[in-house]
């Protein structure tokens, strides 16, 4: 069975950056991701890479920033004043937090803290790379009712 809309697949996959092969994440040596195909539940270069794979096939590609986790924003790189800072705890690079913009709520990430000032960025963490996929198809299966329905939540 070849991977198609509404189809359930698992795959194991591999990402590198690209441009550097610097290793972002992996599957590999945990559980397999299983997604229902034609959703939108990954990027867009995945998903027309896969597109009537079956079982078994194992390749590599790469994703450009349009199909895969967009282009930078530099508009969603603020500096805040630290008295802007709300939590309990002191701020420090790599915390996460959500807060609201005209467009609704956005998870930012602070890049950085000085002594008055934190820059927080909005953009996904791979907005603007081509990411290398190394993916292999380990099954491919009609969704259940429920599934189709609910969804694999």
């Amino acid at each position: 069975m070849d991977i198609a809309d509404r189809r359930i697949a698992t795959v194991h996959f591999t990402l590198t950056d690209a441009d550097s092969g610097a290793p972002i994440t992996s599957t590999r040596g945990h559980e397999p991701l299983t997604y229902m195909h034609g959703t939108g539940g990954i990027a867009r270069g995945l998903e027309q890479a896969l597109e009537g794979r079956s079982a078994g096939e194992r390749f590599e590609v790469v994703v450009q920033p349009e199909d895969g986790f967009g282009p930078r924003h530099d508009a969603l790189v603020q500096v805040l004043p630290r008295s802007m800072w709300r939590a309990p705890t002191e701020p420090k690079v790599g915390d996460r937090l959500e807060t609201t913009t005209a467009k609704g709520p956005l998870d930012v990430v602070v890049t950085a803290v000085a002594a008055h000032t934190i820059t927080v960025d909005g953009n996904h963490p791979l907005a603007g790379r081509r990411v290398r996929a190394d993916l292999e198809v380990l099954a491919v299966r009609v969704p259940t009712a429920d599934e189709v329905q609910f969804g694999l939540g």
